[in-house]
């Protein structure tokens, strides 16, 4: 499912605090890589465009390439399901919209392009639940 040319991450400057993985992330980059190489995704055809990309306004987990649609994913690792589901809030998701069309800019539709937003939940034992359009607009 991996995208030989997918981009892993956009602003990795560490001297960026931006840049750094948050504190309580230390199941996240784990459960991303789950989502992308065990999940769903790949089994409907999608592939990996990138992993961890960052624009100006914050970071996307998982951005995949559907066809001509474009899927943004937000990954919620905790111990448990409720645990990771309850972790998303406002405004993260206010910032996940404002470097979505960040990402958009670069495609050639613009913002114009399809689009689709999920939300991957993965809990402690590597259980993965999508939830397709989790965060509509």
């Amino acid at each position: 499912c991996s995208d030989p040319g997918a981009v892993v991450g956009y602003n990795d400057d560490p001297a960026d605090p931006g840049s750094a993985p948050s504190a309580g992330a230390d199941m996240g980059p784990k459960g991303q890589s789950q989502v992308a190489d065990e999940g769903c995704y790949c089994d409907a055809g999608a592939t990996v465009a990138a992993r961890r990309w960052r624009g100006k306004a914050g970071e996307i987990d998982l951005i995949f390439r559907d066809g001509a649609r474009v899927i943004f994913v937000e990954v919620k690792a905790s111990s448990t399901r409720d645990r990771a589901a309850v972790a998303l809030g406002p405004r993260q998701i206010a910032r996940l919209y404002r470097a979505a069309a960040e990402f958009l800019a670069g495609e050639p539709a613009g913002q114009d392009t399809e689009t689709r937003f999920d939300v991957a939940l993965v809990d402690a034992p590597g259980r993965i639940e999508v939830i397709e359009n989790a965060l509509l607009l």
